[in-house]
């Protein structure tokens, strides 16, 4: 009987990548960790599947309408959809054995059921970066986040990119003073500014039932513009009579300050009225970076303060700010944008060319290279030796070292340069002083 074959394929929405690409991805992934490590933040990791209870405390939302929540026995299970709620938890959960301020980096899968569309994906990974206070948290740590972004995109090789920064308190304080009190709605709107544009939101907040003149004086203020100096000092000159608002200028001149004492270069980073975040659970400072060549590509790197991290899982208040950087969407991106090109095939610094009988010997050589941390692979396959070096050649090995009668019985072994065809013949402490 035959065997019916199935179609290899993937669900829409998940990313696989070729080895080529893997090694890409990865070492932008250790630059992000190593950054993070570099300004003090630990490592923790979360499980995906969490209790559907904790992960989906807060209720309702647009999220809440993407999660994978499923069943096992009695038992309701979600997949984590961001880092966030699992940190929240974590954070309550293990309260009495950590340290504050609790610094902790998050590299992880996270997994929403969004429409498939081109760049949008429905597992990616997450690199989250958190500062949690007990009872409070200083303001000069949000001034600390745009420099770890600074520094970790500078070492992503990115040296025209701008972190746009706002505080909520301003413009939820000038909303306050034009007597609109439900200022939630209002702020998800202008947060869609690059999507749908000044008309959109107009458009969004008449629906809203606000007046045209209200509207005005709101597209004004979020489009205030000058250096940071300027523009903190125009807010001042506004003479707004409400205390949120005048907190907000406090704290936002605070953190422009101790941007540049953290030495972000003043290019890079820039007030802008109009980033508000979406999220309602940001409550002062918010992020948002983008390319400056490619704003296309929308937001890279985004966060935010927030007054109150786990409410729904304990009394104690825990303030905080962070930020995340979506690694497989920035990842996709820059490659279909053709901004990062994968160059490397392999990760191997020599390939070792048993001839036939001579295998142990390879192995022997290998192990001696393997043991410096030299990247060490043998070819074990039949074939012509035109063939092996041409395995080489496609991956890109940079050195190939042969082992035959005579490299064996004058324990020189022939090593050579790929790219230059250079060959020489090498005692075994020679090998290993040239490969390191």
């Amino acid at each position: 009987m035959n065997k019916r074959l199935v179609k290899p394929s993937i669900l829409p929405g998940f990313m696989e990548l070729t080895p080529a690409d893997q090694i890409l991805f990865n070492k932008m992934m250790d630059t992000i960790r190593k950054n993070y490590e570099k300004f003090g933040f630990l490592p923790i990791d979360t499980p995906v599947i969490e209790k559907s209870e904790v992960l989906l405390a807060k209720g309702g939302g647009e999220t809440e309408k993407q999660v994978y929540r499923f069943k096992k026995g009695n038992t309701d299970m979600s997949l984590r959809f961001d880092l966030t709620v699992p940190l929240a938890r974590y954070v309550s959960q293990y309260y009495s054995q950590l340290e504050f301020p609790f610094r902790r980096y998050h590299i992880g899968k996270v997994y929403r059921g969004e429409r498939s569309q081109r760049g949008r994906f429905r597992e990616f990974y997450q690199c989250d970066i958190d500062i949690v206070g007990n009872e409070k948290l200083s303001i000069i740590n949000d001034a600390e986040i745009p420099s770890l972004i600074y520094s970790t995109f500078k070492e992503l090789g990115f040296d025209d990119f701008t972190i746009y920064l706002n505080n909520r308190k301003i413009l939820t304080g000038y909303l306050e003073f034009l007597n609109l009190e439900d200022s939630a709605p209002i702020l998800r709107t202008i947060d869609k500014l690059e999507k749908i544009g000044p008309e959109g939101v107009e458009e969004e907040l008449m629906k809203l039932g606000l007046e045209k003149e209200t509207i005005d004086k709101i597209n004004s203020f979020i489009r205030i513009e000058g250096s940071n100096d300027e523009i903190i000092q125009q807010l001042k000159d506004l003479d707004v009579d409400n205390e949120l608002f005048n907190t907000g200028i406090e704290e936002l001149a605070t953190v422009i300050k101790y941007i540049g004492l953290f030495g972000v270069p003043k290019k890079n980073y820039k007030i802008s009225l109009s980033i508000v975040r979406g999220l309602d659970y940001y409550t002062g400072t918010v992020y948002e970076t983008f390319l400056d060549d490619y704003p296309s590509l929308g937001s890279v790197c985004s966060g935010g303060r927030y007054d109150d991290l786990a409410t729904y899982y304990t009394k104690q208040k825990l303030p905080g700010v962070g930020m995340s950087i979506g690694l497989t969407r920035l990842f996709y991106q820059l490659r279909e944008a053709n901004i990062i090109k994968a160059d490397e095939s392999s990760l191997t610094t020599v390939l070792i060319i048993p001839m036939d009988g001579f295998e142990e010997k390879a192995v022997e050589i290998a192990n001696r290279l393997r043991a410096e941390d030299i990247y060490t692979q043998i070819y074990l396959e039949t074939g012509k030796i035109k063939k092996k070096f041409g395995y080489a050649d496609k991956l890109n090995i940079p050195y190939v070292i042969v082992i035959g009668e005579d490299e064996v019985k004058n324990d020189q072994y022939t090593l050579r340069n790929m790219k230059t065809g250079e060959q020489r013949s090498l005692a075994v402490e020679e090998l290993i002083k040239c490969l390191k």
